[in-house]
């Protein structure tokens, strides 16, 4: 490798092998596309040879380009090792943190209580990414994800960390009996929710609208377009709903991933003790309102 290239301009090259794509490297680097491809046209003229090749849309590393890779794999090593063993000798958390997780988890449970995690650690800034796809640990597209299912597969670390319940809820001065149920659309049916109604409410019984997103069902329902299985840590609070439930009627377990190589690292490390925290304090939340 040229000595003019650092960890910056491999970094780069990381990103690329990793993503695919400028659009994906862009995002996960936080800088935009245009700056993206400079820099790679850079490391490709310090190297005198292409890194990568366009196949069907997208980048494919060359033999030059898997020998970049594997050394920019191992600056990046080096590099969150230095920073464990800074934060082991009491450096403060500091730095950026990106937590991923379907929308309404991001939305609903993440958001509302980022300020007490600001406001205990200063110099910590959070990426929270609402989405619903299953975000890439060892390709770097996250550093942290919160997910309801546990991945079958994967390089991430993953531990349990509590529960989620869902009961019925109808909208506040309704008669839900007299209600349909408003429920996801069929390709969602994998969802313990959907196939809750699915396998205890008759089709004749549901409503014309069917949604395929949690916040979606959750303004449905408020709506009073019908009753619905919603989450107790969102429903619970909403002055617009009354539960009809007098139990959850199923509870959807919470698993925290995050990859081995960043678990230690100081800004991390406060992260994930903060999110393995939520459900505990989402009880004690429960408890007061009760």
């Amino acid at each position: 490798m040229s000595a003019a290239l650092n960890w910056a301009d491999l970094r780069v090259v990381l990103a690329l092998a990793r993503g695919g794509s400028l659009s994906a490297a862009a995002q996960n680097l936080g800088i935009d596309q245009t700056t993206v491809s400079r820099r790679l046209g850079a490391v490709e003229a310090a190297l005198q040879g292409r890194l990568f090749l366009r196949e069907r849309g997208r980048l494919t590393l060359t033999a030059l380009g898997e020998t970049a890779r594997g050394e920019a794999e191992r600056m990046e090593a080096s590099a969150l090792a230095l920073e464990a063993a800074a934060g082991e000798a009491g450096e403060a958390v500091a730095g950026r943190v990106r937590i991923t997780a379907v929308p309404i988890l991001v939305n609903q449970l993440i958001v509302p209580r980022v300020p007490a995690l600001l406001q205990r650690h200063p110099a910590l800034a959070i990426d929270a990414n609402a989405d619903s796809r299953n975000l890439s640990l060892s390709r770097r597209e996250t550093d942290v994800a919160l997910r309801f299912a546990r991945p079958e597969s994967g390089s991430g670390l993953c531990r349990k960390i509590g529960a989620l319940a869902f009961s019925i809820y109808a909208a506040r001065g309704t008669d839900a009996a007299a209600q349909p149920w408003v429920t996801y659309e069929e390709r969602f049916l994998h969802y313990p929710q959907a196939r809750w109604v699915a396998d205890h409410v008759s089709p004749e019984d549901l409503s014309r609208l069917r949604i395929n997103d949690a916040e979606g069902l959750v303004q449905a329902v408020r709506s009073g377009l019908g009753r619905g299985v919603l989450p107790d840590f969102m429903a619970a609070r909403d002055p617009a709903l009354q539960r009809v439930s007098v139990t959850p009627v199923l509870h959807r377990d919470l698993w925290l991933l995050v990859h081995p190589d960043l678990r230690k690292l100081p800004r991390v490390a406060a992260v994930l003790e903060w999110l393995a925290a939520l459900p505990g304090q989402l009880r004690a939340e429960a408890q007061r309102a009760s």
